[in-house]
């Protein structure tokens, strides 16, 4: 299985290939766009800030790739928000693959990013095959995606919000499946089953 991640100024990269390593899956990292068109399942991480990623993306192409992929994308964090709409980051217009707009935490009394280990409920579809409910998973983000049709894992970090989507063959998490132990690695390796 050829799975490939999507080499970009804003990739969690190396915990990502980690956990695929762990797997027994060894990723091709790549911004060419045959390569990523080629590849069986592709893998979009990214920890960093939303205007000057979409930026990037642009100026690679890769926000035309992104969008005409046919095979399973795994968005992580940031790559999950990316697949958006918009941001209120920046004010950033995003791939627009998922209805949604990224809101920021607003909040008195949270710490704000929320950073550390937090469960996650309402799981639904392949992804989340043998994971319990209200497991717990981490967290590091300033930004969430709120909930909708297309919502297949909440969170509560004093609001709810999407913890994972699904939209056709595009599946994202908010949380850190790369170090998220074995429920991170169960969703990995769910999503390469696909």
């Amino acid at each position: 299985m050829k799975v490939a991640i999507v080499k970009y100024n804003a990739g969690n990269v190396e915990s990502v290939k980690n956990a695929l390593n762990r797997l027994n899956i060894a990723p091709i990292l790549t911004d060419d766009a045959e390569t990523l068109k080629s590849a069986d399942k592709i893998i979009f991480p990214g920890v960093g800030e939303a205007s000057t990623a979409m930026r990037f993306l642009r100026e690679k192409n890769l926000d035309k790739v992104i969008k005409s992929l046919t095979q399973p994308v795994l968005g992580i964090c940031l790559g999950m928000q990316l697949l958006c709409e918009s941001s209120d980051e920046n004010e950033t217009d995003c791939l627009g693959i998922l209805p949604y707009r990224v809101r920021r935490f607003e909040s008195e009394n949270l710490k704000i990013p929320q950073i550390g280990w937090n469960n996650i409920f309402d799981l639904n579809g392949k992804l989340f095959q043998g994971v319990a409910n209200d497991s717990y998973v981490y967290f590091v983000h300033s930004f969430y995606v709120e909930t909708g049709a297309e919502t297949i894992a909440v969170c509560n970090y004093e609001i709810k919000f999407s913890a994972a989507v699904n939209y056709k063959n595009f599946y994202a998490v908010q949380f850190h499946a790369e170090k998220s132990g074995a429920v991170g690695a169960s969703v990995l390796e769910n999503f390469l089953k696909i």
